[in-house]
């Protein structure tokens, strides 16, 4: 099915808020406000979808529970039919790209 320009904005929407579900164990803050997601292609004639994200360090272990949840967390978007998460290392990540709500949960100026 192919989508207006609008319905993706939308879908893509709903994906953020799902992955907004899918928290950083040794953080405790999801992995959207701590500025991990990079980028969410999503493909409106079939649904596959491609997020990319990067984590807080290279070599970080939790790599294989966060694209786990990312997976479980996308069964609440019926348009995304397969989802590929693709580790990304630029930008690297910094602080900087945490939210203000990541900041203060954090106790970081």
């Amino acid at each position: 099915m192919t989508y207006t320009n609008e319905q993706i904005e939308d879908i893509k929407n709903r994906i953020l808020e799902s992955l907004e579900q899918v928290i950083d164990p040794e953080l405790g803050i999801d992995i959207v406000n701590l500025g991990l997601v990079y980028e969410i292609h999503f493909n409106d004639e079939n649904g596959e979808t491609q997020i990319d994200m990067t984590l807080t360090t290279m070599g970080c272990p939790l790599a294989d529970l966060l694209t786990d949840q990312i997976h479980d967390a996308m069964s609440d978007v019926p348009e995304v039919s397969k989802v590929e998460v693709r580790l990304v290392w630029y930008p690297a990540w910094t602080v900087d790209k945490m939210s203000r709500y990541a900041r203060i949960a954090l106790g970081i100026k």
